[in-house]
């Protein structure tokens, strides 16, 4: 039963969308809702790139790295260096716990315009009824009494939607500033690893004079061969 139920009021939310849609329906406008929604919703935009970000540029960090442990060839003391461990849990976890609040905060969105779709779809019946009054008598009173407490259950979940989004939006600096500090460092440790490690292979590359020379001779002696001379 419970599910026909369910079932009814999705139908009866869809034809009040498609009656608001064609200007058949009572529609409530909501403009300091639509703000913080806004404002929300680009909260989650940009956090949610921000932690896809966050991991390339770990996976990319990964790959350098790699080339750099093939050049100097000391793969298993280097891979033991890498910060993964560290950036993992002061980047990458952090960011990842603050996007997984975004469902929830957009389960409570959905509700609240599905308690809003009933409230205007109670509104037009009462408006309907007061413009061509029904024959029974208490049609009116309930109706009313249906449109009453449709708007109590929307306009409660509109007002912690109100209260909170901003508060969520807010949080973003006091949380994300460690994170961007922890990335920034871990680019400082990435860099300098790098560089010492590079910086040791110039005990086995030949003085610059004498690499050219030793190119120039090479070079030479192929001009020399028989087969090079027959081209």
């Amino acid at each position: 039963m419970a599910f026909l139920n369910g079932i009814k009021k999705n139908l009866n939310r869809a034809g009040t969308t498609i009656k608001q849609r064609t200007g058949g329906g009572d529609r409530t406008m909501d403009s300091e809702f639509e703000e913080e929604l806004e404002r929300f919703k680009s909260l989650e935009k940009k956090s949610n790139k921000l932690a896809k970000h966050a991991k390339e540029y770990i996976d990319s960090t990964r790959a350098i790295i790699a080339s750099q442990m093939r050049l100097v060839q000391v793969m298993e003391r280097l891979y033991g260096e890498t910060k993964d461990p560290a950036y993992q849990k002061a980047v990458l976890e952090p960011l990842a716990r603050f996007a997984s609040y975004f469902p929830e905060i957009n389960e409570a969105i959905k509700r609240r315009n599905k308690k809003l779709l009933d409230y205007d779809a109670q509104r037009s019946k009462v408006r309907k009824l007061i413009d061509k009054p029904s024959e029974d008598p208490q049609r009116l009173p309930r109706a009313e009494q249906e449109a009453n407490l449709a708007r109590e259950l929307y306009e409660n979940l509109n007002t912690i939607l109100i209260n909170d989004l901003p508060k969520v939006v807010d949080l973003r600096v006091p949380y994300l500033d460690p994170v961007f500090e922890a990335l920034v460092k871990s680019q400082l440790v990435f860099s300098q690893t790098g560089y010492e490690k590079l910086e040791g292979m110039r005990n086995y590359v030949p003085p610059e004079n004498g690499n050219d020379r030793r190119v120039d001779d090479v070079l030479q002696q192929m001009r020399e061969l028989t087969i090079c001379g027959n081209f």
